[in-house]
């Protein structure tokens, strides 16, 4: 089975494969939307990616419309909305969608009971933590905070 870096997912900026760029570093993947109560958490995932990033870690977001329309804009609303509110600075996908019959590939990975971690996504914000190899590490549901202790240690565990 192919692992998370081999799925082809295009970038918000139009690149053709993202997720290329990120290969052997560990990545926490997390389906984003800018008008959601859970929004707050750009500013956490944001600080983590800052902080991390200089022990090959990354923060990659996917925006989807797909809970409550909550992710209503264009990919260039998006890219503003994410720059000048949060001053995002990690990866962002084109918009997918992450549940149903056209999910997109890499969800089918993550939510794939061959990997562990089988079942539709519940809501914007939920993460996946996934290792240097490709493979997924850890699922965390949409209120799990960026600075959850747990969470913290499972990515210095995976780093």
């Amino acid at each position: 089975m192919a692992g998370f870096y081999d799925i082809a997912v295009r970038g918000i900026d139009g690149s053709p494969d993202l997720l290329a760029g990120l290969r052997g570093k560990v990545v926490l993947a997390v389906n984003v939307a800018s008008q959601c109560g859970l929004t707050p958490q750009y500013s956490g995932l944001e600080q983590l990616h800052r902080e991390l990033r200089e022990h090959e870690f990354a923060v990659v977001g996917f925006p989807c419309n797909q809970f409550a329309a909550q992710e209503p804009g264009s990919e260039a609303d998006i890219v503003q909305f994410c720059q000048t509110k949060y001053d995002v600075s990690f990866p962002l996908s084109a918009k997918l969608e992450v549940n149903g019959a056209t999910r997109h590939a890499l969800y089918g990975f993550l939510t794939s009971p061959a990997n562990g971690f089988a079942g539709d996504i519940t809501w914007n914000f939920e993460k996946f933590l996934i290792g240097r190899d490709g493979r997924v590490l850890k699922r965390y549901p949409p209120g799990t905070k960026p600075q959850d202790s747990g969470l913290l240690q499972d990515i210095a565990d995976a780093l």
